[in-house]
C-alpha cells in the first residue's frame, strides 16, 4: 500500500517514454514525454529515473511509481522477459530502477496497465472483471479484477496474442511466422501489420491498415472482403477467451480500436463461438485512448 499522496505512472515504449502524475481522484497533475534510448539498458534506467524526478518536481509531491512496459518480470528470476525492447530482456530492471529511485517500484505488462486504467475510471469502471485487448502494431491483452491487475503465477495472465488462432481454416494453416518462433499466432493475423499483409496476399495491393479502412468506407469490395475475414478471425479469438474468462466488459485499445466498424461488427462475429445461449457482453473502446497505459501504470498502486 502506498503512503504517497500522488501516483506516478510511466509508459516505457520502444520509441518514447511517457509519464503522468495523478492525484487520488485521478486528476492529472503533471505529464511528460521523452525519447526512449534504443538498445541501451543503462541509459533506459537513467531516462526513466530522470523523468520520474522531473514529474515529481512538477507535481510538488512524493509519488508512488508504477511502470508499464511490453514484456513481464519473471516470477522465477526477477529479470525482464518477453520484451520487444530486447535490450531489457534478462536484465534486473526492477531492482536497478528501485535502487536509482530509492523506493519500491511496481512493473507490469502494458496490456495489464490498459486493463487497470479502464477498470478504475474508464470504459470498464464498476465492472468486476475487465478484459482489455490491444489491437495495434502488436496484439495483447490484460485482465483486471475489481480494479486490480491479474498477473498470474508466472506473470503471463492475458498473454493472448501468442496463442494459436482458434478453429483455423485450411488456408490459415500453419499461419504466418511470428517473431516468437511459432507460426499462426493470433498476433500475426490480428495486428495492424497482419491486416495489411493479409490484404496484400489476397489482392496484391500492399496497403496500410488505415488505407484498407478508408477503402472499405469508400465501398471497395476487396477491402470489404479483407475486413470481413479480419472480423471473423477476431470473433473466434475473442470467443475463445470469453468461454474461459466470461468478462463483464471487453475494452478494445490500440490503433484499431478507433475503427467503429470493428466495434460494431465484433459482437455478431463472436456470438456463434461462445458456449452460451446468448452473448451480450459490452464491447467498448478504451475511454482514455493512448493515455490508458500510462494511467494504468499509475493505478498499479491502487488500494481499491
Amino acid at each position: 500500500m502506498s503512503a504517497e499522496p500522488f501516483r506516478l505512472g510511466i509508459d516505457l515504449g520502444g520509441t518514447k517514454i511517457a509519464g503522468i502524475v495523478l492525484d487520488r481522484a485521478g486528476r492529472t497533475l503533471a505529464e511528460g514525454r521523452i525519447p526512449a534510448p534504443r538498445g541501451a539498458y543503462g541509459a533506459t534506467v537513467e531516462a526513466v529515473a530522470g523523468l520520474v524526478h522531473r514529474l515529481e518536481a512538477a507535481a510538488e509531491g512524493a509519488c508512488s511509481v508504477g511502470i508499464g512496459m511490453p514484456g513481464a518480470v519473471s516470477a522465477r528470476t526477477g529479470l525482464i522477459k518477453n520484451a520487444n525492447s530486447t535490450w531489457l530482456n534478462g536484465r534486473p530492471f526492477v531492482a536497478d530502477l528501485c535502487a536509482a529511485l530509492g523506493r519500491p517500484v511496481r512493473v507490469e505488462n502494458d496490456a495489464n496497465c490498459l486493463a487497470v486504467s479502464e477498470a478504475v475510471d474508464g470504459a470498464g469502471a464498476g465492472a468486476e472483471i475487465v478484459w482489455a485487448i490491444i489491437l495495434g502494431t502488436g496484439v495483447g491483452s490484460g485482465i483486471a479484477v475489481r480494479g486490480r491487475v491479474l498477473s498470474g503465477r508466472d506473470r503471463i495472465a492475458g498473454e493472448w496474442g501468442h496463442n494459436p488462432l482458434p478453429a483455423p481454416r485450411d488456408d490459415e494453416r500453419p499461419g504466418p511466422a511470428c517473431y516468437c518462433g511459432r507460426s499462426g499466432c493470433i498476433e500475426t493475423f490480428l495486428s495492424g501489420p497482419g491486416l495489411s499483409t493479409d490484404h496484400a496476399r489476397r489482392t496484391g495491393d500492399p496497403l496500410p491498415g488505415e488505407a484498407i479502412v478508408a477503402a472499405l468506407r469508400a465501398g471497395d469490395a476487396r477491402a470489404r472482403a479483407t475486413f470481413s475475414v479480419y472480423l471473423d478471425r477476431l470473433g473466434r479469438a475473442v470467443a475463445h477467451v470469453v468461454n474461459i474468462l466470461d468478462p463483464d466488459v471487453i475494452v478494445i485499445g490500440g490503433g484499431l480500436s478507433r475503427v467503429p466498424e470493428l466495434l460494431a461488427g465484433l459482437p455478431a462475429m463472436t456470438a456463434p463461438h461462445v458456449f452460451s445461449d446468448a452473448f451480450d457482453t459490452p464491447v467498448r473502446p478504451s475511454l482514455h485512448g493512448d493515455a490508458s497505459g500510462v494511467r494504468g501504470a499509475a493505478w498499479l498502486w491502487n488500494e481499491g
